[in-house]
């Protein structure tokens, strides 16, 4: 984490905790994945739900569901005729979150589409009013790109894992996937057609939205 352990231990036990049908997800995860840390957690998926609360938006996208934690956590939260979208690749973790869906009380507003998340977004109409990207990092600029012009004109862009447990603030730190979101930081900061304002969440998440 960016934050002290103890820091972020505390935050997460003064944060609402996880609703309790996300237990069995959780455990599927850690049971069938190799990399159940790539979840986002309970203390971001707290502040997703937040958002989502907030803004009450009609139509999410999510790029990068991994097993559904995410997806979950912003559908309860979403209002009673929204839906929404997210896009996997891996099919066993897309396997987990399809039977994790199906057993949630909004199965008919979670659209998941296995599969390359930009063909998948291609033949998705916009706009989108939240947009959550979390995948593979070199691949972000391109999601962003893909994204955008889809984005409604209040809409968010949340990117998750910017800043790389801090890496990408020391130049010595090469590791792709770390070279890579310093790569997307730097093209979203020089974008004019948007602004971008980088939160130190867990790993990092930029809210990305309009310039106008």
């Amino acid at each position: 984490m960016i934050v002290r352990p103890v820091v972020e231990k505390y935050a997460e036990e003064a944060s609402s905790p996880a609703p309790s049908r996300l237990a069995a997800l959780v455990a599927d995860t850690e049971a069938g994945t190799d990399l159940p840390a790539m979840m986002v957690g309970s203390l971001e998926g707290e502040f997703l739900a937040s958002l989502v609360f907030a803004l009450r938006p009609r139509r999410i996208l999510e790029i990068g569901t991994f097993t559904g934690y995410s997806a979950l956590c912003m559908a309860e939260a979403m209002p009673a005729d929204a839906e929404l979208h997210t896009c996997e690749l891996n099919p066993l973790h897309a396997s987990i979150a399809r039977k994790h869906f199906g057993a949630s009380p909004w199965a008919d507003r979670i659209h998941l589409w296995e599969g390359p998340a930009l063909t998948s977004v291609e033949g998705l109409p916009g706009p989108f009013d939240l947009i959550f990207v979390d995948a593979d990092k070199p691949g972000y600029v391109d999601y962003y790109e893909a994204v955008l012009p889809k984005l409604s004109p209040h809409g968010l862009i949340l990117a998750d894992n910017v800043l790389q447990f801090g890496g990408v603030a020391n130049e010595r730190d090469q590791q792709p996937d770390t070279v890579a979101m310093r790569a997307f930081n730097a093209h979203v900061a020089a974008d004019p057609r948007v602004r971008q304002s980088v939160l130190t969440v867990r790993e990092g998440v930029s809210v990305i939205r309009w310039a106008h």
